[in-house]
């Protein structure tokens, strides 16, 4: 019998501005082909991210050939995305989108070190999906709720990825949970946090970006 295919690694639910604080990354085995995982200050490892925000600007970058530079904005701070001749798909729909749009974007994450010695992080998508801003808000208020469930979880015993952003990290996982409330107050105020219904017209492009309860983003065994 042959094997199956490994499924794709879990895409993680998580906020700009902690995002942008996870600049350590790491493997699980000596495998040159091991995944690599970025470590959230809230303790947890993501190969994946799923994030909805407002796509503010574009550039192309590119020198030789097109390098798709784009700016996206949640309530929490801004990630940067790039798209190139290895992300097709991306790159095309970077050139095509015109600021400002709501996107839904899955994608891996990237650091690099600058030259002071600062990492930045940024992330290379695998898919960029238009949508419209109900389905943004139900991402912020799930990505809350996942967020203030890391942080909750955090001084669990055995809990392996807290222990390792201890050791890594001289951050407080509370900050977190004070963007995530922050967000889901912003959407009570706009009167949006449950704007639009689970059937809504965009469902289908969030069932492409598999979180923490789709089988289909299963981590790899």
């Amino acid at each position: 019998m042959s094997q199956s295919a490994p499924t794709r690694e879990v895409a993680r639910r998580v906020f700009a501005t902690e995002f942008n604080d996870a600049g350590y990354t790491f493997t699980e085995s000596d495998d040159e082909r091991a995944p690599v995982y970025a470590l959230l200050p809230t303790g947890e490892s993501s190969n994946r991210v799923f994030f909805v925000g407002t796509l503010t600007e574009k550039e192309d970058v590119g020198e030789d050939s097109e390098y798709w530079r784009g700016r996206i904005v949640d309530p929490t701070g801004t990630f940067f995305v790039y798209a190139g001749q290895y992300q097709p798909e991306a790159a095309s729909k970077l050139r095509d989108l015109e600021p400002p749009a709501y996107v839904a974007v899955v994608g891996k994450p990237r650091t690099y070190e600058t030259d002071d010695g600062t990492v930045r992080v940024s992330v290379r998508p695998e898919s960029i999906t238009e949508v419209d801003a109900a389905t943004r808000d139900r991402w912020v208020a799930e990505t809350a709720r996942r967020t203030v469930e890391r942080v909750a979880a955090f001084d669990d015993e055995g809990n392996e990825y807290a222990r390792m952003a201890r050791e890594e990290y001289d951050l407080d996982p509370q900050t977190y949970k004070a963007a995530a409330l922050s967000a889901l107050e912003d959407l009570d105020e706009s009167g949006d946090e449950l704007a639009g219904d689970e059937s809504g017209s965009d469902d289908a492009a969030l069932g492409d970006a598999p979180d923490e309860t789709d089988p289909a983003g299963a981590p790899e065994p």
